[in-house]
């Protein structure tokens, strides 16, 4: 049995584009170990990453190889389009030894595939590439040249593909359920983490047509005094009556995520708050106007502030970064981000997060759009009304 998400000549036209990017870098071999980048490359998907695992593209050869341990080679066997002899497996003796690495076999490979490599390209920021496994690689390739080519796979990711767009739709649509289940089950006297059930249920329930995933994160829910943080985890307090809820959450459809955010009241906003939300409202709508192709982060970011600026609100984090396909532990790409200083030119198929949130010293809200750039602006991941939802 082989699952396989898209076709063959995708994962070549990527292949050819991570080629181009190696080539300009001066890489011959370039050893990938971030599971978005291996999934995306080789269709690869299997919850193996706390192991040492990569995918290797060779840059006078035509397939990468997949090299990662044993019992998990079975997974790529079936999640991906590579033959059996471009799938590498380790032995377990590898795993969580003290005396021996993975990074030492998977260094045997490459000097067996290619003796006379001179630079190999590897990510030095990914989350699962650790300081142990590039001391491995140095000890056991002393001769070989090491690159740093942290994002240089993210990047090619950067613009998705028309199917790409469609997961991440239907990731969009599992959102919004999400989020209306979440806004049913919460009211005052509710623990916090029986919305949460709500919202995984949904989340893996997905639609009558396809189902999710869990997403990189637990649902942020911050519930009370706690919507002055960004991050919070869910308790299993009750939910105070007259109070406030903020929601992150993100619909997951193939590894391809589309987050969204909502502020709920429980009970009678005051003037102040509604006029927070629609501040925060107005500017996002403006930011949003911006989107087009030949726009850049920058600008769509100078945008909110305009419009914040004026109601004397500043937002000191981004407002918002590049989605696409994603593993723990964040949703975010690591490349362009929606802020000062970031002059990202907007192309059609980029995709964001739009993260209009604020963490103020005494309350928080957070209204938020994911979208994708278009030929003529955006379109929006998600349809859920970008309002204050008040609940008497």
């Amino acid at each position: 049995m082989r699952i396989q998400y898209f076709s063959e000549a995708e994962y070549m036209s990527r292949l050819r584009r991570v080629k181009v990017r190696m080539q300009s870098e001066g890489i011959d071999i370039l050893v990938i170990t971030e599971p978005a980048n291996i999934y995306y490359l080789s269709g690869y998907d299997a919850w193996s990453f706390y192991t040492v695992q990569a995918l290797l593209v060779f840059q006078d050869v035509e397939l990468p190889l997949w090299v990662g341990r044993l019992v998990d080679s079975q997974s790529a066997h079936v999640t991906t389009y590579l033959p059996g002899e471009r799938i590498i497996p380790y032995p377990d003796i590898y795993v969580h030894t003290p005396d021996r690495h993975a990074s030492q076999f998977i260094a045997d490979v490459i000097l067996r595939e290619s003796p006379s490599v001179k630079v190999v390209g590897v990510e030095m920021g990914a989350y699962y590439y650790t300081a142990r496994d590039h001391a491995e690689f140095v000890a056991a390739m002393p001769n070989v040249r090491f690159k740093d080519a942290e994002l240089l796979v993210n990047w090619v990711r950067f613009i998705k593909s028309d199917q790409e767009v469609a997961y991440m739709r239907q990731a969009g649509q599992i959102t919004e359920r999400m989020m209306e289940r979440a806004v049913e089950a919460a009211a005052p006297g509710v623990r916090e983490c029986d919305v949460a059930a709500a919202v995984y249920h949904a989340q893996m329930t997905g639609t009558e047509e396809f189902g999710g995933l869990p997403a990189t994160s637990p649902p942020h829910m911050g519930f009370g005094e706690r919507v002055r943080e960004p991050h919070p985890i869910f308790s299993d307090r009750p939910i105070d009556p007259n109070s406030v809820a903020n929601i992150e959450i993100s619909g997951c459809r193939l590894r391809y995520h589309a987050p969204m955010s909502r502020t709920v009241y429980f009970g009678k906003p005051p003037q102040s708050y509604r006029d927070l939300a629609s501040y925060v409202i107005e500017a996002l709508d403006v930011s949003l106007d911006v989107v087009r192709p030949g726009a850049t982060c920058e600008d769509i970011e100078l945008a909110w502030q305009k419009i914040m600026s004026a109601h004397g609100i500043e937002k000191e984090n981004r407002l918002g970064y590049s989605i696409g396909i994603a593993y723990t532990p964040t949703w975010g790409e690591r490349t362009a981000s929606i802020r000062r200083t970031d002059l990202t030119v907007l192309k059609p198929g980029a995709a964001f997060h739009l993260m209009a949130g604020l963490w103020l010293k005494d309350t928080g809200i957070t209204i938020t759009q994911s979208f994708v750039v278009t030929e003529g602006g955006y379109e929006p991941l998600t349809r859920t009304p970008r309002a204050l939802i008040v609940k008497d």
